[in-house]
């Protein structure tokens, strides 16, 4: 038998059960992830507005304060308790890049500190973050070269 095949008596059990589990609110689930997510990216056009009013920047260097912006209220916001009751309602709306990152990143944290500031906090904190860094990293190094040979060749 192979890995993804069932035994009569599995495929039959699976059959009769079927009709007792409920059935996922796909619409609701997605309205409410869209709707979160879209209020994340509201918010964070918010700030990126307030950067461009009160402090003068252009369009183009309000981007990064508004990033480190959003990192600093996500971080605080899983510290606290509150991002992570956001995630369970939300659902995927919650993994808005920016703050789904920043979240990861504080909650692995927050897993280890009671092993203390170095050994729990310091080498958990990028467990997560490394990954996706070294694999950015590489992928962007890889779309680079293939753009730079195809301009050669253009």
């Amino acid at each position: 038998m192979g890995k993804n095949e069932f035994s009569p008596e599995q495929q039959a059990y699976k059959e009769k059960i079927k009709p007792l589990q409920p059935t996922p609110p796909y619409f609701v689930n997605c309205l409410k992830a869209f709707l979160i997510g879209g209020l994340i990216c509201a918010i964070g056009q918010g700030i990126t507005n307030f950067y461009i009013t009160f402090f003068n920047f252009t369009e183009k260097t309000a981007g990064n304060p508004t990033v480190a912006t959003l990192i600093l209220v996500a971080s605080l916001l899983t510290g606290i308790g509150v991002y992570d009751k956001l995630g369970q309602f939300a659902g995927a709306g919650s993994i808005v890049p920016v703050t789904g990152f920043a979240n990861a990143v504080t909650s692995a944290a927050l897993e280890h500190k009671s092993e203390g500031l170095v050994l729990g906090v310091a080498t958990n904190l990028f467990k997560l973050a490394g990954a996706v860094i070294v694999f950015g990293a590489v992928a962007a190094y890889i779309i680079g070269m293939i753009r730079y040979l195809f301009q050669m060749v253009l």
